[in-house]
């Protein structure tokens, strides 16, 4: 579950004002607008934004996302920051360079990689500077700056989305939220126009992330609760459903924690039918029908009516593997993971799937024989667990001989190598085996 990506929006800022420039430009534009003579023109509140946005630009310096340091001392006269410090965000290092108004987030790889404002020259300076192009905007009757103001929306919206990603990634979920609502409305102001869906649903899924956090609060849960739900529901009308219908499960989930389960499961079964390999929303319709009435027929049902629909897709049977997994019925989810390559010998997933629940059950009997003190439980328990550790090695042997996409290529060469490692001593096949493996997992972890 993460958040919907947006495409790539940061440029470098050209001509960013000195922070005490842009100041005085500010006082400036905001006596003119104060000024009745000169408040009902719109060139007047096309200036106020223009120095709003100006004010916004220059308390967060002349770098730009992707920047070396090297590139913004060349444009910033080789400003120096207060100082210099080690900082890890989200279980990441980075080198934290402290200035006035801004600190840098820089990479290992010496590239700016967060823009966090800690001294903006005016509080709510996009909100402010979003008030006045519409403003402005009225007050141009005959469209003679439509270009102008569309160009200052876009620009708005595009800042509004880095404050949002930035927020999102210092853990900030309350401001994450709100910049990416604000993203949108900035796009939705004519004469602008547009629908940013992209917003619209990270503006709920920042919303829900946060009511998780805030579940001692009572108040501040259901508040949050509430805003998520209603950008969902928001981005659902647009038809925007997230990855792999992520806004359906979100919907689910959210009514749910309201005491509607039924309603819960309506979002559950539409999104199924569009999306039936989702994991969410698989799990939630399991967790339904197993705690309303211990029967999950109607999970087979829905799977049925998608088999009429496409009999010849292999997805379908993963997934039909995947429930009688989480059933724990291990010879249906066998047949099913089998079905896959039976219908397309290159689908991985099959493969996939059948090693992890191999893989699983693995990890499970060896957790068992961990806690059994009597010697022959514990013996028969080690001999099953080595028995799926060896049976999981083979699917996913085929599944790496058939995958296009590296990163799944080693997160399965990970699994591999970790089956090996158990049996390396005894056998040398097992021993290159993992050799090959780690190798794999090594070269993929360098990239």
């Amino acid at each position: 579950m993460v958040l919907a990506l947006a495409a790539a929006f940061t440029t470098a800022n050209a001509q960013v004002k000195s922070v005490a420039a842009a100041e005085t430009a500010l006082q400036k534009a905001k006596a003119e607008v104060e000024n009745p003579k000169k408040a009902d023109k719109f060139a007047t509140w096309i200036k106020y934004g223009q120095a709003l946005i100006g004010a916004y630009d220059a308390a967060a310096g002349s770098g730009w996302i992707g920047a070396s340091r090297q590139e913004i001392q060349l444009i910033s006269n080789n400003e120096k920051p207060l100082s210099v410090e080690n900082a890890v965000v989200n279980g990441e290092s980075w080198e934290k360079e402290i200035y006035p108004t801004r600190n840098y987030y820089f990479n290992a790889a010496g590239q700016l990689g967060i823009i966090e404002v800690t001294k903006p020259i005016a509080e709510n300076a996009l909100e402010m500077a979003l008030d006045a192009y519409k403003k402005a905007a009225e007050l141009d009757v005959k469209g003679s700056k439509t270009k102008d103001i569309t160009g200052a929306l876009l620009s708005i919206a595009g800042k509004f989305t880095e404050d949002a990603y930035t927020a999102y990634t210092l853990g900030d979920l309350k401001k994450a939220s709100k910049c990416f609502e604000q993203a949108a409305l900035a796009k939705a102001t004519e004469p602008l126009g547009q629908i940013d869906s992209n917003s619209v649903y990270n503006a709920g899924f920042t919303a829900w992330l946060l009511s998780n956090a805030d579940k001692q609060d009572e108040e501040a849960y259901k508040a949050d609760l509430e805003r998520a739900e209603k950008f969902f529901l928001d981005a659902y009308k647009l038809g925007y459903y997230g990855e792999d219908g992520e806004t359906f499960a979100k919907l689910a989930d959210i009514a749910e924690k309201k005491g509607d389960a039924e309603k819960g499961k309506d979002y559950l079964e539409e999104g199924f039918k569009v999306f039936p390999q989702s994991q969410s929303i698989l799990v939630g319709l399991i967790n339904y029908y197993i705690s309303s009435n211990g029967s999950t027929d109607r999970l087979f049902e829905l799977l049925g009516e998608a088999k009429k629909n496409e009999p010849n897709n292999p997805s379908l049977y993963y997934v039909e593997g995947n429930i009688c997994n989480e059933l724990g019925k291990t010879e249906e989810a066998i047949a099913a993971y089998d079905q896959c390559a039976q219908i397309d010998p290159n689908y991985a997933f099959g493969y996939i799937g059948k090693g992890q629940m191999f893989y699983n059950l693995a990890v499970k009997y060896s957790e068992d024989a961990q806690n059994e003190m009597d010697d022959a439980k514990y013996m028969a328990l080690v001999e099953k667990f080595e028995k799926y550790l060896k049976d999981c090695i083979e699917p996913f042997e085929k599944a790496l001989s058939v995958l296009n996409d590296d990163s799944t290529k080693v997160a399965v060469a990970e699994y591999l190598k970790n089956a090996c490692f158990r049996f390396r001593e005894a056998d040398q096949s097992y021993q290159d085996k993992y050799d090959k493996y780690a190798a794999i997992v090594a070269a993929g972890t360098a990239n």
